[in-house]
This record gives structure tokens, sequence and C-alpha cells, in this order.
């Protein structure tokens, strides 16, 4: 699937620049094409993907003026290690999400999830998932743990 495909937007993030109340950081993919390959990559068997069988992450890229964005954001099958979608960010922009996510968790003591996401197709929702984890690698595929937001007492 084309990135170019796939708009990412974000919501609940200025609070924990700005000092205000605490918001669950939410992220919003919408997919737009072939609507049936993405449906594809979101099950696992007849069901859809459940929040512990998908990763987020974000993989920095070389600083290149061919490149239009700084990162590309991916979400995987956490049992077959399948690309379930890729698109390209800004890392700032990205960075600043997990942050405000990390800032939620401490702020608010939720465990469960520090963030939502909402995966869509031509506007209409297919999945969601309250995350706790999203990693952050540089370019050569090493984990950046201090840009990560990794819950206490996970291994990886």
């Amino acid at each position: 699937m084309r990135r170019d495909y796939f708009t990412l937007e974000v919501s609940n993030v200025d609070w924990a620049h700005d000092g205000g109340e605490p918001a669950k950081p939410t992220v919003t993919i919408d997919f737009e094409g072939p609507a049936e390959s993405l449906r594809e990559r979101l099950t696992g068997g007849d069901d859809l993907l459940s929040a512990e069988e998908v990763d987020a992450a974000l993989r920095l890229q070389p600083d290149d003026a061919e490149i239009e964005a700084s990162g590309v954001v991916s979400v995987t099958n956490r049992v077959t290690g399948d690309f379930v979608l890729e698109l390209d960010e800004e890392a700032d922009d990205v960075l600043r999400f997990i942050r405000a996510a990390r800032r939620y968790g401490e702020e608010t003591g939720d465990d469960d999830g520090r963030y939502h996401v909402e995966i869509r197709i031509d506007g209409d929702p297919i999945v969601e998932y309250d995350k706790r984890t999203f990693l952050v690698y540089n370019e050569e595929g090493n984990l950046l743990r201090k840009d990560s937001l990794i819950p206490s007492g996970v291994e990886l």
C-alpha cells in the first residue's frame, strides 16, 4: 500500500505543552485507497487485530532533500511482524505526540492506555485501540529508549 493513501491527524496534545487539563492524546489515521487491502492487513484470522496484537513505531529518516518527511510511522502485526500500514510524517510532530502521551499517563495514572488510535477507511471507523507503547528507532534501526513510550516494567 502506498504511503500517500494515508493521512494522520492528532488531537489532545496541546494541553501537555500549554499546561492545560490532561486529555488522552488521539491519533486518527484515514486510508483512501483500496479498502479490501487494508481490511485484510487489519485482520488476524477472521477477526480484526486487537490492541495487543499491533505495535506502533516511528522510524527516523536520514536528512535527505529527496525525502519529504523526517520519519515513517508504522503499525505492525505483533504476531507476524508484517506491516499493517506505513506513512510519512514529520518526526518532531510525532515526538510531540509521544511526549503528550507520556505526560497523560504521568498526570492521570492511566496505564491501560496512554493514547488512543482510530483507523478509518474513507472516513468510516474500522478499528480503535488504546495503546501504551510507541517505539522510536533511529536511521540505523536502533531503539531510542528515551524518545520511546515504554510502560514501566516492560523489557524489550
